[in-house]
């Protein structure tokens, strides 16, 4: 039996119940998870081994990993609370901010559209080396020379990697500082935040190792695991959009390389521990600790007000999202309704809801073969809403 660290809040012991059963029956090796509760942390547990490809150093307190598109929800409140300082017009061009944007068809790509993967650039004609990937030039480049593989802003398509250079080239050019020295010197310092892009030489010796694991027998697990047929076939099919959006760079990243983990990747690339993810989004929907909210009440309503819903051209399934947010629906399941966030290709969740006043992070190392509902995830989620119902 694993040896299950941390507390929960009286009412909350079927989170710490699901925790624990990640790893008897779901393949758990290390992970943690976070939730707050109208600003309260209500729950904090980690457990198992801090590297997923061997080691015996014990998951600790403050460990952290990189949580793959979670950073998205991050990236996108940048944008975001721009629009809320009157910095940026979502409603602008893209072209505005960014003029050599405009070429091959792309002059009506507006904000919004970015955010909510309405910009018909979730792939592109030549894949980016890992080298390309992080030397801040030709992800920009090579975007703002990409035609859009549909009409911006009448479908949408998962930007699974593009979203990097997207954001991360309109972000600098309205405030003349990076992304990652946005967060670091606006949310993650201001909030005490153990959450990076562009990971620290300093905090390295924080930060797992992942790998890819599979994912128990559905019986052992509890869940259906098998995707639908349409889906494993566009995941093979090398010239699907899904295939070229997820391999946008190609060959792919050793995301265990320290230069990978310091590089800007606001797609993929952030690193935090669990309670950073939960605290971020409490922070997003009321004050933490005395502190400030993020979001003012406008701003909430952007996020979680739906863009985009129905088939998505990349995922393959009905998506809906907000400004920057995946909400709650069959393709990714949240707490409820009103619930807003991002999953983690492979594992990681990070989501409030303001109706409830919950905050949720979860982190692992070991990165099952799923895109937008890991099954541990899901069943943390689910004790949560056990022990909202008490």
């Amino acid at each position: 039996m694993v040896d299950v660290q941390g507390a929960v809040a009286d009412g909350f012991e079927p989170v710490r119940d699901a925790f624990a059963e990640n790893f008897a029956r779901r393949g758990e090796r290390g992970a943690a998870v976070t939730v707050y509760r109208d600003g309260r942390k209500v729950a904090d547990l980690w457990a198992g081994t801090r590297d997923a490809d061997g080691g015996e150093e014990p998951w600790r307190h403050g460990t952290a990993q990189i949580v793959r598109s979670a950073t998205k929800g991050v990236a996108a409140a940048v944008l975001l609370l721009l629009h809320q300082r009157g910095q940026v017009d979502l409603d602008a061009p893209v072209g505005t901010y960014w003029p050599e944007f405009k070429a091959a068809g792309k002059e009506r790509v507006l904000v919004r559209h970015l955010l909510a993967h309405r910009a018909g650039l979730p792939a592109l004609d030549t894949p980016l080396t890992p080298a390309e990937a992080v030397d801040g030039v030709s992800g920009p480049r090579a975007l703002a020379a990409q035609a859009p593989a549909w009409e911006p802003g009448t479908d949408h398509g998962y930007h699974a990697q593009t979203y990097s250079w997207l954001l991360g080239e309109l972000v600098p050019r309205v405030t003349g500082r990076s992304l990652g020295t946005w967060v670091a010197e606006e949310i993650s310092g201001p909030l005490g935040l153990d959450l990076w892009l562009g990971l620290p030489d300093a905090e390295r010796h924080r930060v797992g190792r992942i790998a890819d694991i599979e994912a128990p027998a559905a019986p052992a697990a509890g869940l259906r695991v098998r995707p639908k047929a349409s889906v494993a076939d566009a995941y093979r099919d090398p010239d699907s959009l899904t295939r070229r959006a997820f391999g946008a760079i190609t060959p792919a990243a050793d995301e265990n390389d320290p230069a990978y983990r310091a590089a800007e990747l606001p797609a993929s690339g952030g690193i935090a521990t669990a309670d950073a993810l939960a605290r971020f989004y409490a922070s997003l929907i009321g004050p933490v600790d005395g502190g400030r909210r993020l979001f003012a009440p406008a701003t909430l309503t952007l996020a979680r007000t739906e863009e985009s819903a129905g088939p998505d051209r990349v995922l393959v399934v009905n998506t809906r999202f907000g400004l920057g947010y995946m909400l709650h629906g069959p393709a990714s399941p949240l707490l409820a309704p009103g619930s807003f966030g991002h999953p983690g290709r492979g594992g990681s969740l990070a989501f409030a809801d303001p109706e409830s006043g919950v905050a949720f992070g979860y982190v692992t190392n070991g990165m099952q073969k799923n895109v937008t509902a890991d099954p541990r995830a899901q069943a943390l989620v689910r004790a949560v809403a056990r022990s909202l119902a008490g």
